[in-house]
């Protein structure tokens, strides 16, 4: 009985351990425009359009990492960021493709 217990008790845990941190390398843009170019958005550089998305027409801050998109946890730190390609460690929230972000830096 008390082996049963171990077994239950050791699954517990290990379903409600946290997800280990990751890396991801991708390039920082909007949510709103996601993968797609902005150049179609006729608002000037990359860089400026994925910052005039995020502040006036309500989008959230993103990593594109040329399949998918995640919005990131801090929407601070990727404004210095904008449409550079940069390495998040956080971890991902497959389900909401959310990363909780950690730390951003410039990428290699």
């Amino acid at each position: 009985m008390t082996k049963q217990i171990a077994t239950v008790l050791f699954a517990a845990a290990a379903l409600t351990a946290a997800p280990a941190s990751q890396k991801f390398t991708g390039t920082i843009t909007d949510d709103m425009c996601g993968a797609e170019k902005h150049s179609g958005m006729k608002m000037g550089t990359d860089e400026k359009c994925v910052t005039e998305c995020v502040k006036g027409m309500n989008a959230k801050y993103a990593l594109f990492d040329g399949t998918n998109v995640y919005v990131l946890s801090d929407q601070k730190t990727p404004a210095k960021f904008a449409a550079r390609k940069v390495t998040v460690t956080g971890t991902l929230n497959a389900q909401t493709k959310t990363i909780q972000v950690e730390k951003i830096e410039a990428a290699r």
